[in-house]
């Protein structure tokens, strides 16, 4: 059923992305000489994108897994050679790849000689930090069992940047490597604004140097006024993430942030909207952890009705983690629910395009806008199909 689902042009490109990031990807690196390792950009461990092989297939940015023992099962395999990248699926040629270069960044340091690499990461062409490496959960019985948050600590990451070192290298950022925004995402590190308060400072001072547009991610605050706190440090965009619809799987795979309940974040994202615009607040769902699938559908649903972009992900189980030996749902199930989500966007007139900042801006990490634009097509074909008199 695959194969001949690949054989239509719609199909095949939908398919062969929510593939890829449920699957994964192996990599060959065929390169030598001083080729080798210079133009592969991939990622192990920390917050997210975790576990991400980063390219373009198609025209479109993707994060791909490629790390995860799962990942040896895959039919999908990245060749790279000194001319470039190609995918394969086992023998099938699908084509050239995209790899981003390494960063200029990556080889510049601050003044007290830590390198940028340790302070913030290019994901494609969005800057992104975990400003804050650590969380009150981590090690405890509330621990999210999908993140590794701390796995990256020390070793390739500082636990806790400043504003100043932020505003530095997402200059540079914007000034070497072309980028265009900033994402920035922390540990929860206490139970009252939980980190938004500090990351918020962070972003004024990105705001200060560079005035890229800044998307900052955190757990809902206890205090809605702390809102109106990181719109006034000039943020663009928050990401306020529940990660799953359904009730009991969040107590199970996220017990801390379970505590405000599926209510509380609908909730705090009625007041987000009221503060930051309709589609500038956005919201992790992570498909594949035992969820019900109608559950998922009807939050989803609600949310872009309070003008919450719901930015659908495959669960991608990282090495280290709690949840590492689960499986990644299956595609099939994946492209139902990316199907059934583009529509309701559709419907409603929530684009991702108009985002500013952040994950739904990139949409890497998700083959949700695949089924966006085949749903703007089919409106498009539409009305050209309509006769005269009934055009608007």
């Amino acid at each position: 059923m695959a194969d001949a689902l690949l054989k239509h042009l719609d199909l095949d490109e939908r398919r062969l992305l929510v593939e890829l990031q449920s699957l994964g990807v192996t990599v060959q690196d065929e390169r030598v000489g001083a080729a080798r390792g210079g133009a592969f950009a991939g990622r192990r461990g920390g917050a997210g994108p975790s576990d991400a092989l980063f390219m373009w297939v198609r025209g479109l940015p993707l994060t791909v897994p490629w790390q995860a023992g799962y990942v040896d099962r895959s039919p999908y395999t990245v060749h790279l050679t000194d001319g470039g990248g190609t995918l394969y699926r086992g023998e099938e040629l699908i084509g050239p790849v995209k790899l981003p270069r390494r960063p200029r960044i990556y080889d510049m340091t601050t003044a007290d000689g830590t390198p940028y690499w340790r302070i913030a990461l290019l994901h494609l062409d969005s800057i992104a930090s975990t400003v804050v490496q650590k969380c009150i959960y981590w090690g405890t019985a509330e621990q999210c069992g999908f993140c590794g948050i701390e796995l990256t600590r020390g070793e390739q990451t500082i636990p806790v940047k400043t504003p100043a070192q932020l505003a530095e290298v997402c200059t540079a950022a914007r000034d070497h490597d072309g980028a265009v925004d900033v994402t920035l995402t922390t540990g929860s590190i206490n139970r009252r604004d939980r980190g938004a308060l500090y990351i918020s400072r962070c972003a004024a001072a990105i705001k200060d140097a560079c005035g890229l547009p800044v998307q900052v991610q955190f757990e809902p605050p206890d205090d809605d006024s702390v809102l109106d706190t990181v719109r006034d440090a000039g943020v663009d965009a928050v990401g306020i993430h529940i990660e799953t619809f359904d009730p009991d799987v969040l107590a199970g795979v996220a017990p801390g942030k379970a505590q405000c309940g599926v209510e509380g974040y609908f909730r705090c994202w009625e007041r987000a909207v009221e503060v930051f615009g309709r589609g500038r607040v956005t919201t992790y769902v992570i498909l594949g952890m035992g969820e019900d699938p109608a559950l998922i559908e009807d939050g989803c649903r609600r949310a872009i009705e309070l003008g919450v972009y719901p930015f659908v992900v495959p669960l991608r189980p990282v090495p280290g983690t709690l949840m590492a030996s689960t499986p990644p749902p299956p595609a099939d199930y994946v492209g139902s629910i990316y199907r059934s989500v583009s529509a309701m966007l559709a419907e409603s007139g929530l684009d991702h395009v108009e985002a500013k900042a952040g994950c739904a801006r990139c949409q890497a990490c998700s083959g949700l806008s695949a089924w966006e634009r085949v749903f703007k097509r089919e409106e498009a074909r539409a009305r050209d199909e309509l006769p005269i008199y009934g055009r608007g």
